[in-house]
């Protein structure tokens, strides 16, 4: 056990009270030369958050404090919820009046002023910021006579940033810039800050694009030490390594992925066994052979965490000539893979499985869309173009089947919400935006990769190794009772809802409501009753999927989980669970899984502000135009209408001048005062696209 594991189970008896620090360090028997570095170490502990010093400077730790310390979300009314270190405790309220300065994102402590008994929510006010998140804001210069202002194009940070006269650099109004926050918010006084950058007009589609990159701090480009490592990457593969490696490339296997994919990482194989079990292969991509641990270009990859896929581009976590080249498992040429034999039989239990070092030769990049409609259209040309894979993509389909029927017959949940395929023009303009289809091809791959990563996360659970685990923990009781609540107006019930909940429970509700005009309503606020799913070190199980044991192993070229993973395999395959290196990982695994879980997080609000941004761009070319949409949301003052095209609008309450509307919180519905007009969820509404700001991502509607 380390020193500061020592100090904190020290300050988490029951009969611990704060000490001062002469006190701590005789209760450890520290001498005098010790002392000076325990001080420190109190110091530095206090920096993190894990111990608190008070005004009498004694020392404990925040829990027993009354005290919470964590992340702040912030919202754009100006209130927020502190996201607590300690997964078990509950999001702490905080009220606008009491934010002290505190933006979006930064690590903060607070006190707890309130916490209701019955509901067990908390209300507290920020007493301490150890962490300033937002160096650099990124938003819209707006001039005045004496001084400048930004406002941020996140609306978290909901604060407008004071820019002097003279840091202003001259810069245009209206322009989209990024600005260095040279001092930080206090209470009711704004954050001073300098421009940095000035990106281009804020009507610019392009300017928009790099805005959001630079709000995330997404860098197309990668350092000169990452490129130069790059460039002495070898593109042959030496007979050494072949003779090393067990030879698949006789073996009969695919890609199936998007038409426009470019980094490939998994191939399948699949055949029935004299037993009548299948055999399924997958196949991936072996990039840990490229990338070694340590480097520059590891470094890098572990930086950025994943690949970002905007609406016009992607931002990879490795360089274009790895993950479009080299790694890719592009067809008919030699490639390095880690493949996973597993043998499943007709009711989708895994009888066994086999991990090896292989070289694979790809006989078919294949597309989703050809392989549904071989199988679901039985399309004649296709299936002359591919008749020596019908056999395999039948075998494909049937076992597909019978995992996705194994894992729902076990709970797990499976949110099918429409997604949105933004198509551009080649200037980067939005020409149309449809619903992204989920078909067989999709969801076969789907499944193989679901198996796998079970499979995988399961073997080296049991090993008792360094690991890092995809996990999704069980929701919070008090959170599916305000969705049950919820749901109770549309005369569904969660039954059973004690201590915790099964998934079966909330899958059997899915079913109910597939198809229904409340499903997409109902499916968004359950999602948001969940917990996000994370990396961690430590294997939770995934409520989601009802599995024991999950990982990301699949994706190596576009996620750093898969890539550590890949590590501690062959690291494994090379010398057995007692290798030294892995002794080395103990450590650093939480701290890959932290770092990827953040960048993962941020990847996701990056593409879907660059989503949104088009959508908006797109309907700003068509007001004035009538659709039909369903009600997706009701608040006080107006209600939020979904296109058949995943677009979502607001028609505010003030533009509706037939009656007076009263707001029903707890039936969520807008009742006409004298007309009795109810607008309700799930409602089909004729509208009509009145207003469009780009800049703000506002959509408005009005009733037709």
């Amino acid at each position: 056990m380390s020193i500061k594991e020592k100090i904190l189970e020290f300050m988490g008896e029951l009969a611990y009270s704060p000490m001062l620090e002469d006190e701590l360090a005789n209760s450890f028997n520290l001498n005098k030369k010790e002392r000076k570095s325990f001080s420190k170490l109190l110091e530095e502990m206090e920096q993190e958050g894990l111990i608190i010093k008070t005004r009498k400077k004694r020392f404990g730790v925040p829990e027993r404090m009354g005290l919470v310390v964590g992340r702040l979300q912030a919202n754009p009314k100006g209130f927020g919820f502190i996201i607590s270190d300690q997964i078990e405790t509950e999001d702490v309220f905080i009220p606008a009046n009491l934010m002290n300065g505190a933006m979006n994102n930064d690590r903060v402590i607070a006190r707890i002023n309130t916490t209701n008994s019955k509901t067990r929510k908390s209300e507290g006010e920020i007493i301490r910021i150890l962490e300033r998140a937002n160096h650099e804001i990124v938003g819209t210069y707006e001039d005045s006579r004496n001084f400048g202002f930004v406002v941020p194009d996140d609306p978290r940070i909901n604060l407008d940033i004071y820019i002097p006269k003279k840091e202003s650099k001259k810069v245009n109004n209206g322009y989209k810039v990024v600005c260095e926050i040279t001092r930080w918010p206090e209470a009711r006084r704004n954050p001073e800050g300098v421009i940095k950058e000035i990106i281009g007009h804020s009507e610019d589609s392009e300017t928009n694009i790099l805005a959001i990159m630079k709000k995330y701090n997404l860098e197309e480009g990668f350092p000169k030490d990452v490129e130069a490592e790059v460039d002495g990457i070898s593109e042959e593969i030496t007979e050494e390594e072949i003779d090393r490696r067990t030879d698949l490339r006789a073996i009969k296997m695919v890609t199936v992925d998007g038409a426009d994919a470019k980094d490939l990482d998994d191939a399948i194989s699949i055949e029935v066994l004299e037993n009548g079990n299948y055999k399924l292969g997958v196949h991936i991509a072996d990039v840990t052979h490229y990338v070694r641990g340590s480097s520059a270009l590891d470094k890098e990859a572990l930086k950025r965490g994943t690949s970002v896929y905007l609406v016009d581009r992607v931002i990879p976590m490795l360089p274009k000539k790895l993950s479009n080249g080299v790694c890719s498992l592009n067809p008919k040429i030699n490639r390095l893979a880690l493949s996973v034999f597993m043998e499943i039989d007709k009711t989708g239990k895994v009888h066994s499985h086999k991990i090896v070092e292989s070289v694979i030769k790809i006989n078919e990049r294949l597309i989703y869309e050809d392989v549904s409609d071989i199988l679901e259209n039985d399309n004649p040309e296709l299936k002359e173009k591919y008749s020596d894979l019908l056999v395999e993509f039948k075998m494909m389909e049937e076992l597909s089947i019978i995992l996705r029927n194994r894992r729902e017959a076990r709970g797990a949940i499976d949110f099918d919400f429409p997604e949105a395929k933004v198509i551009l023009n080649e200037a980067g303009k939005p020409i149309e935006v449809k619903k992204y289809d989920r078909r067989i091809a999709n969801r076969i791959i789907e499944e193989f990769m679901l198996v796998c990563n079970e499979t995988v996360a399961e073997y080296f659970y049991w090993l008792n190794v360094p690991f890092v685990y995809r996990v999704h923990e069980d929701p919070s009781i008090e959170r599916l009772e305000d969705f049950n609540k919820f749901i109770h107006n549309f005369g569904y019930h969660l039954k059973g809802l004690s201590t915790e909940v099964h998934p079966k429970v909330l899958q059997e509700l899915l079913k109910k409501i597939e198809g229904k005009k409340e499903e997409v309503v109902i499916n968004t606020l359950m999602l948001r009753s969940l917990k996000k799913a994370r990396y961690t070190s430590e294997n939770l199980g995934h409520f989601g999927l009802a599995a024991e044991y999950y990982c990301h192993f699949t994706s190596p070229i576009r996620r750093y989980p898969d890539l550590a993973i890949h590590r501690i395999i062959k690291a494994i395959l090379s010398n057995g669970t007692k290798d030294k290196w892995l002794e080395k990982m103990n450590g650093f695994v939480g701290y890959i899984g932290e770092q990827s879980s953040i960048c993962e997080r941020k990847a996701d609000e990056a593409e879907r502000d660059t989503v949104d941004l088009k959508k908006c761009e797109y309907m700003a070319e068509r007001v004035g135009e009538v659709y039909e949409g369903v009600i997706s949301g009701i608040i006080s003052f107006g209600f939020f209408v979904e296109l058949d095209n995943t677009i979502e609008g607001m028609i505010r309450v003030s533009s509706l001048v037939d009656d007076y509307y009263i707001f029903d919180s707890e039936n969520h519905t807008l009742t006409g005062e004298r007309s009795r007009r109810v607008f309700r969820i799930g409602d089909v509404v004729k509208i009509k696209v009145s207003k469009v700001n780009v800049t703000q991502r506002e959509i408005d509607f009005t009733l037709v």
